[in-house]
């Protein structure tokens, strides 16, 4: 049997992350700055927030902004306002002593050239990381992409070990995705980092309890411990606790 909790994070989208947390030993994704204004509007009262939820926890990865955020814009403006937002998000996070970033690739199908996306994205990225810590890893979240070609292109141009691809399970398998997410894990597997597990019916990105979807969440994380040590994982939910148990009822979670 499998025990997924020493690489086990639950995000505060959920509103029982912390308290999960804490009695059961997980670590904790912050959230509260996907949307970037949080970082501006209200500092004060968000900054308490996340640092109440961080009490008592020892272990954090941390979501950046999102929100109309693309490396690879085509307007030049636009990529200054990533590297910015960027920017002030890495040194929010490691104010909280926080060593790890997830980051949206930003992609949009129809606005976005593939070949442009790549690009872009490698210059983008390599300029970011060149001044950032040993101790620093980025993880590079697929979002609309139709396939992991692109995000697995960028992270093998990067080339930088702590550099790596999210794989979010949601994301891959809603709205009519051509790739089968067996193929996303075969294919993402050399460069993964990090995982968010949530489930969906396949029409919206639902961030469903694990066990209510058509995703076969618990053999693709059995997969993926099985051929790579490093990974964590993270529950993206909107309550974390039924996501819990299921893992626990599925051998899982040895707690």
């Amino acid at each position: 049997m499998s025990d997924i909790s020493p690489w086990l994070y639950i995000s505060t989208t959920a509103g029982d992350a912390a308290g999960m947390a804490r009695e059961y030993g997980f670590g904790l994704e912050i959230a509260e700055f996907c949307t970037a204004f949080n970082m501006d509007i209200d500092f004060e009262k968000w900054d308490a927030l996340v640092r109440e939820k961080m009490r008592g926890i020892s272990r954090f990865t941390f979501h950046a902004p999102y929100n109309e955020l693309c490396p690879a814009a085509v307007d030049p403006l636009v990529v200054e306002i990533a590297k910015k937002r960027y920017a002030q998000a890495y040194l929010l996070m490691r104010g909280y002593g926080i060593n790890a970033m997830v980051v949206h690739s930003g992609f949009m199908p129809l606005i976005y050239n593939e070949n442009w996306f790549v690009e872009k994205s490698v210059a983008f990225w390599k300029e970011f990381m060149s001044d950032k810590p040993d101790n620093f890893h980025l993880h590079l979240e697929n979002t609309f992409e139709p396939s992991p070609g692109m995000l697995c292109e960028i992270a093998d141009a990067v080339n930088d070990g702590r550099f790596t691809l999210c794989l979010d399970i949601g994301h891959a398998s809603y709205a009519g995705k051509p790739t089968p997410i067996d193929t996303w894990v075969e294919r993402a597997l050399p460069y993964l980092g990090h995982v968010h597990l949530n489930n969906n019916y396949g029409q919206a990105d639902t961030h469903n309890d694990l066990g209510d979807g058509i995703i076969g969440v618990n053999a693709i994380i059995r997969k993926i411990m099985g051929a790579a040590s490093n990974v964590t994982f993270t529950i993206e939910t909107i309550n974390s606790k039924p996501s819990v148990e299921w893992l626990k009822a599925g051998g899982l979670l040895q707690v």
